[in-house]
């Protein structure tokens, strides 16, 4: 039962990361750093030019964590992070609220972070197993059926996936 609920769940991440969550037309943006373009939405794909940073750009289209742009140099793909929707202005050029919860005001540069906020060291170093909280977070499971049944009713259809080499 908790196979098939492993694999609802692997199947519904799979099917939202292979489809487009948002259609872009030629939507405004602006480079957020200086980045390579490159010919295909891939990290290792040939490159075809550069933006910098403030640079107005136009999206074309959306692809995993990638954006094809056009600029009036050149066009092609580049990272998400990249490119801030909308054309700079005066108002909009970090001062934003969404900017200063994002970490991005005033650097202008791309923020990423891994883990818990609000969590220090220390308090991840002291953590103790809650069996109590366990008991509790167990009692939110759903069954198989269950699962199938939201998939359906979402429109999500399963995916057989093969394994990884070497993974037992």
């Amino acid at each position: 039962m908790k196979d098939n609920l492993k694999l609802l769940i692997l199947t519904i991440v799979t099917t939202c990361l292979a489809v487009p969550i948002l259609a872009l037309g030629a939507d405004a943006g602006t480079a957020l750093k200086t980045d390579t373009v490159r010919a295909e939405p891939f990290a290792d794909a040939k490159t075809v030019g550069n933006i910098n940073k403030n640079d107005s750009v136009d999206i074309l289209n959306k692809k995993g964590a990638w954006l094809q742009i056009k600029t009036k140099k050149t066009s092609g793909w580049v990272r998400l992070l990249s490119v801030k929707r909308g054309a700079a202005t005066a108002s909009n050029n970090g001062k934003s609220v969404i900017d200063v919860a994002s970490g991005r005001a005033g650097t202008g540069q791309v923020v990423s972070t891994t883990g818990i906020r609000g969590l220090s060291a220390e308090d991840l170093k002291s953590a103790k197993f809650n069996e109590e909280e366990m008991k509790k977070m167990e009692s939110h499971t759903l069954s198989a059926s269950d699962g199938q049944s939201f998939a359906s009713a979402g429109g999500l259809n399963s995916v057989k996936l093969a394994y990884l080499k070497g993974a037992k």
